[in-house]
């Protein structure tokens, strides 16, 4: 491919261009769409987007032109939360719960995280690196361009660096772009059952400063939840991780309403994840702490609860939405943004407008990278994709399937369907 090239013929050009800010109500309908648009890429920046004729009174004759076919084009989308580098698989415990058994029954009887954990600590940083070349390939294969990658299933000091290392890895030889998260209180490991303060100090005074001096990551996040990190503990780890120059992030009211929301809000964190449970008081302390509430309606389906965040009265308060896949083994095994869109349009009542701006541009801005990725503007890294679709709400109104007829990642072409 030239250095230089033009994508042509665009029925939709999802540029999402706009204020320099996270969308918040009636903006987060605002895609900014330009009809039969086009876009210039130079090297892996976006040169102009525009209207096809002003882009085409652009291209010189070293320009490569790609025709689009009357097919959407918009950002590649940015997933602010996975689990992606883990051993094994939990396709039993997906039986059980089919049997009726709860997730928590399951984690209870040494299944769930523990689980992964046990594989996980048996595997090398090779075999790790090699699993997650796969999941990469299909995260791309979704139209995904840029993942935030937790650790959290290894839970001691040398496997959570063999995990955070593998992401490292990851992020360099895969087109996948990573924003690496220290999960180090993931859970409580089944060695420090009766130990939990010893297990807490092993988090805040060995691992995180390794994670630091090494730097292995650029947030640290917390497993918030009564049965797992209570708020004093979880206040511990994320105000030592906050002194080590990390951005924090939380797993907050999943499980129950434990109060992770109002703890996310009082330690100003970048994200509450999760949020199944969080009530209105809860809402109003993100709002006034600012913090983004990243909704994983993916880990609510695959669970077959029917506890879906309160996604309509966060919007109304405010605040500014995003959507992730929570791809991780156990609760939510699927790295697709097509389906989290779906599952947000169907069960969440948001627009699929909405649910696009919550899976790229505000997603981008969870991540502190809304300055880079997450809308098609001029300056900004060519992480794009051309979907069969002509028509943006086709992406969560056909469910199941993948989209994307070309993906792009820093001005890349890494994936791309065979033409018919």
């Amino acid at each position: 491919m030239s250095e230089t090239f033009a994508v042509v013929n665009c029925s939709q050009l999802v540029t999402l261009a706009g204020a320099h800010r996270p969308r918040t109500g009636g903006d987060l309908r605002q895609l900014a769409i330009i009809e039969d648009g086009a876009m210039l890429v130079r090297g892996d920046t976006i040169e102009a987007a525009g209207r096809r004729r002003e882009i085409e009174s652009l291209i010189n004759n070293d320009c490569e032109v790609i025709d689009a076919g009357r097919r959407v084009v918009m950002p590649g989308f940015v997933d602010a939360h996975t689990h992606p580098v883990f051993a094994g698989i939990r396709a039993n415990e997906f039986e059980q719960r089919a049997s009726g058994a709860t997730y928590r029954e399951i984690a209870a009887r040494g299944g769930g995280i523990r689980s992964t954990v046990r594989t996980t600590r048996n595997a090398s940083l090779a075999d790790l690196v090699k699993s997650g070349k796969r999941y990469a390939e299909w995260f791309l294969r979704s139209g995904t361009t840029t993942i935030e990658a937790k650790s959290g299933y290894g839970l001691t000091l040398e496997d959570e660096l063999k995990i955070l290392r593998a992401i490292k890895q990851l992020n360099e030889e895969t087109p996948l772009h990573y924003v690496p998260t220290f999960l180090g209180a993931h859970d409580v490991p089944s060695e420090y059952r009766s130990r939990r303060q010893t297990y807490v100090s092993l988090v805040v005074n060995e691992m995180l400063p390794r994670v630091a001096q090494e730097q292995l990551a650029e947030y640290c996040d917390v497993f918030c939840e009564q049965d797992v990190f209570t708020n004093d503990e979880s206040w511990e780890i994320l105000s030592a991780a906050r002194c080590h120059g990390l951005g924090l992030r939380v797993h907050a009211d999943q499980l129950s309403l434990s109060g992770g929301a109002k703890l996310a809000a009082e330690l100003n964190a970048a994200t509450a994840d999760h949020l199944e449970h969080t009530d209105v008081t809860g809402i109003a302390a993100l709002k006034a702490a600012k913090v983004q509430p990243v909704l994983l309606p993916g880990s609510v389906y695959a669970l077959g609860s029917n506890d879906y965040p309160a996604a309509r009265e966060m919007i109304e308060a405010g605040l500014a939405v995003v959507l992730a896949t929570d791809f991780n083994p156990g609760s939510s095994p699927t790295p697709s943004m097509p389906m989290i869109l779906s599952l947000a349009c169907t069960q969440m009542k948001m627009t699929p407008a909405e649910a696009i701006i919550a899976a790229t541009i505000n997603a981008a801005y969870s991540l502190a990278r809304g300055d880079q990725i997450g809308s098609l503007e001029k300056g900004k890294r060519a992480d794009f994709v051309i979907h069969e679709p002509s028509d943006y709400r086709e992406l969560a109104y056909f469910f199941g399937i993948e989209h994307p007829w070309r993906v792009y990642a820093s001005g890349k072409l890494v994936c791309q369907k065979p033409d018919r």
